[in-house]
């Protein structure tokens, strides 16, 4: 059986990219081509991560809605296309139920009343009002919806934002903002299956454009809109209907300003007979300022008798705001987030802004915020003080006490690549989001105790140890407290793990530091503005103290210098769960130790051998005076003077033998050349070229993996498998001696699949005699396949299409198997183009054969 034990995915940066369903508490937000879904209350107190993730799009997710009062969501994307998915809260599924299509450019923003009608907007400007299909009402689980109208407000005009409330039987009142300054007003009637639409008034004030729009119902003849602009500003507008307009301004004696200008107009019934006429008012009630920055989300408080506003911004606040009781002047009464710093970047420790907030009200009475960053990762608050009843009024209105707690995190681009520690108790990851983050299993609570005696255990980012200039595309740890990493540029580099992460390890997983004592690691790390390496802080401070000079003021100085580097470990080690996003960008930085030239273009792949001692490396390349690999020793961190010529283009994987006596190297000009490294007394060794296979695949090789030992017949004989985009996956064998044609290498056996072959791992421990080897596919599909020693492979498991990526399988790697207990599942991680890591437990008792 495969179960997935974790899903990290990084949320898309759009502005109505997540929603919360009180109905279901599941909140579903966009992650490139992906819905993702997860459970925020259970996320925060047990640490689970994404529950589904649904799988239709084909390109980039923008905008996603659940329709109230039900659990139906859509999203829409850059496809053009809006799906209609339906969750089965007693299965546990989504179904997709309709795919709607006619829009023109990317679906950028819904509004939705109920299931009866929503309107959608794209980004060429046109709008598309959707009904309820009648045809289906006798069987609601079968219900569509069609097209009722289509309409746009004027030339140029894009709408970033729409807000849609019922104002009377089948009427309709819809705003919209976007890249003007004006607010529009219009008014849907709906009758059968038709629809009409008519522009009720053109609302101005805001200086820019308008990105968030938000209605409250304050009784059934007034409503309470919130606009948040570019500007700033947030402006609340009243929209009052029939009996409760004000007429005051048919006074022709008072001067019209600002303040008292109403905009009137009438929606007709579009059935004189039976319909209704509602006459309607909109007029400026307010204007809220206190961000710094674009207003980038709006919420209203749920309660209908709660009149508060939840704002977001660009400048990385969330802000509550209610009237004052006395003077009715709007007033912040929680902000969160962090103090904006004017050019800050990721790097440096801003998140860039938020994007959509969601305040969250569950069944039990917890209250959450929850919104995004620039990073893709999650931030949530939670109001310890939700449901406390106020000693003063002897209500539940105790003053807010928002925590912040743990969250979802994730990459926002491809990831490149995986790879485990080398005993297994974390996944390194690296992605083009410019990124390299650890995960690790929280099962320890703060104290040292076993979560729920030991029942519970949850995969966290412990540790974002690289945040870099440039894309990242390979890693390979070193030993357990050391990793290399390479990127697009010419350079590699080593990182060693700082004491402040490794005690953060050790209190909440069950890491070990290995080799390395904690004592000896340098303090933590930070990264200087504008630049790319990771600096240690604090390397040793008792040698600091011994080698001061005795002089008070010095000493003085120095003790200040230790508090102030000394931040990032006294922080660390107060948490009480894992970290937190804040955390991660700013405190979990490795140092780095050394820096490897010799390429010419961007590295593309690395490996480091078993013993440790020898990193080989490629760049890519178009010529064959660069399609070389480099060998580079950990000792010296210098490069041997041979360089293994003999590809044309770029190779896409090294692989070095599990015994460190052989690498294998695969390449974009379809061959693989393998190499024999023969030891040297000075630790300079060389390498003798073995083969060079011409034509091993018809197309590029993406992959290659080796055997464990045991599996071919002699047992001095090495084997390898690769893959290719020709879909073939092939076994090889290196032999004890040529055969009568000089051959070394020979074609032991092959099996083609449906689907090209785009990352291979193999499990190190032989299985009933036979390997088991996973397969990543071009389409997200991941395969487990055994192969035995006659070249005769046997798929095992298919891994089922809810659990698997929705794209490209970038790398897949196995867990070292547990020496400790052999009944423990393995452990497969896949990346994916989509976005997403992903943990699978395999039960080894299933891949017997």
């Amino acid at each position: 059986m495969v179960t997935a034990e974790a899903t990290f995915a990084g949320c898309n940066r759009e502005l109505q990219i997540s929603d919360y369903n009180p109905l279901s508490n599941l909140v579903a937000f966009g992650s490139k081509n992906t819905v993702s879904v997860f459970d925020p209350v259970e996320t925060n107190k047990l640490g689970t991560g994404i529950l589904h993730t649904l799988k239709s799009h084909t390109k980039h997710v923008v905008t996603v809605k659940w329709i109230p009062g039900t659990n139906i969501l859509i999203s829409g994307s850059e496809d053009k296309t809006i799906k209609v998915w339906k969750y089965d809260s007693e299965k546990n599924k989504f179904e997709l139920r309709q795919t709607l299509t006619g829009h023109g450019a990317t679906v950028t923003t819904f509004a939705i009343f109920d299931d009866n009608l929503f309107v959608s907007g794209c980004a060429n400007g046109e709008l598309k009002v959707w009904l309820k299909s009648t045809s289906n009402e006798q069987n609601d689980n079968q219900s569509e919806f069609v097209l009722g109208e289509s309409f746009t407000i004027k030339a140029g005009f894009y709408q970033l934002a729409l807000a849609l409330t019922q104002v009377a039987q089948s009427q309709y009142v819809l705003f919209i903002g976007g890249t003007n300054t004006n607010l529009y007003s219009y008014s849907i009637v709906t009758s059968n299956q038709s629809v009409s639409v008519n522009q009720c008034a053109v609302l101005t004030g805001h200086e820019d454009w308008i990105k968030s729009i938000a209605i409250k119902k304050l009784t059934d003849e007034t409503f309470f809109i919130a606009s948040g602009s570019q500007d700033r500003y947030i402006r609340l507008w009243k929209l009052s209907l029939n009996g409760s307009i004000d007429n005051s301004d048919q006074d022709k004696t008072k001067l019209t300003l600002l303040f008292n200008k109403q905009y009137k107009f009438t929606i007709e019934s579009s059935s004189a007979s039976t319909g209704t006429t509602t006459k309607g008012a909109i007029s400026f009630d307010a204007i809220i300022m206190g961000h710094d920055d674009w207003i980038s989300s709006l919420v209203w408080h749920p309660d209908p008798n709660t009149v508060k506003l939840l704002s977001g911004s660009a400048d990385t606040t969330i802000m509550i705001w209610e009237p004052d009781t006395t003077s009715g002047i709007w007033v912040s009464k929680v902000r969160l987030g962090e103090m904006s710093i004017k050019g800050a970047s990721t790097a440096t420790g801003a998140s860039g802004g938020f994007w959509c907030a969601l305040w969250m009200f569950t069944k039990n009475g917890a209250e959450f915020i929850l919104t995004n960053g620039k990073t893709g990762s999650f931030r949530c608050w939670e109001n310890t003080n939700a449901g406390v009843v106020s000693a003063s009024t002897n209500d539940e209105s105790a003053e807010p006490n928002f925590v912040q707690a743990p969250c979802l995190t994730g990459n926002m681009k491809d990831i490149t690549d995986l790879e485990w520690s080398p005993n297994g108790d974390y996944l390194l990851s690296t992605s083009l989001d410019q990124t390299t983050r650890l995960y690790a299993r929280w099962v320890k609570n703060a104290d040292g105790t076993l979560r729920k005696d030991g029942s519970l255990s949850s995969w966290h980012e412990f540790a974002r140890p690289q945040i870099h200039g440039y894309d990242m595309i390979c890693i390979k740890p070193l030993t357990s407290s050391t990793f290399v990493s390479g990127g697009d540029e010419k350079i590699m580099r080593s990182f060693n793990e700082p004491k402040s992460v490794a005690n953060l390890l050790s209190k909440f997983t069950d890491v070990t530091t290995g080799q390395k004592s904690i004592e000896s690691m340098p303090e933590s790390a930070s990264l200087p503005v504008l630049g790319l390496s990771n600096k240690a802080e604090l390397d040793n401070v008792e040698q600091q103290h011994q080698n001061a000079d005795k002089d008070d003021e010095d000493e003085e100085d120095l003790e200040n210098n230790d508090q102030a580097k000394n931040i990032s470990s006294e922080i660390l080690s107060t948490l009480q769960t894992p970290p937190l996003e804040d955390h991660l960008q700013r405190h979990t930085l490795w140092p780095e130790t050394e820096k490897l030239y010799g390429h010419g273009y961007e590295i593309t792949t690395l490996d480091i051998s078993s013993d440790g001692k020898l990193i080989a490396s490629a760049c890519r390349s178009n010529v064959a005076s660069h399609a070389v690999i480099r060998i580079f020793r950990t000792d010296t961190w210098l490069q041997l003077p041979q360089t293994l010529a003999g590809h044309e283009l770029t190779i896409t994987r090294l692989r070095w033998s599990l015994t460190g006596d052989y690498l294998l190297a695969v390449s974009r000009d379809r061959q693989f050349s393998l190499w024999q490294r023969n030891h040297a007394v000075d630790g300079n060794d060389d390498f003798k070229l073995i083969k060079l296979q011409n034509k091993a695949h018809s197309r590029i090789v993406w992959d290659c993996c080796w055997l464990p030992s045991g599996i071919l017949s002699s047992s001095s004989s090495a084997g390898f498998v690769t893959g290719s985009r020709d879909r073939f996956l092939k076994l090889w064998e290196k032999c004890e001696t040529a055969d009568e044609n000089g051959e070394s290498v020979k074609l032991v056996g092959s099996v083609r699949l449906t689907t090209a072959i785009t990352s291979l791992d193999s499990y190190s421990k032989a299985i009933d005699g036979k390997c088991v080897i996973s397969v990543g596919l071009e389409n997200g599909g991941v395969l487990l396949y055994s192969v035995d020693g006659e070249g005769k492979f046997e798929l095992l498991k298919t891994f089922e299409e809810e659990l698997i990526p929705s794209d490209r399988v970038s790398r897949v790697s196995f867990r070292k198997p547990s020496s400790s207990d052999e009944k423990d599942p393995i452990l497969l991680a896949v990346g994916s183009v989509d976005n997403s890591v992903r943990i699978f437990s395999i039960d080894s008792k299933e891949l017997s054969v």
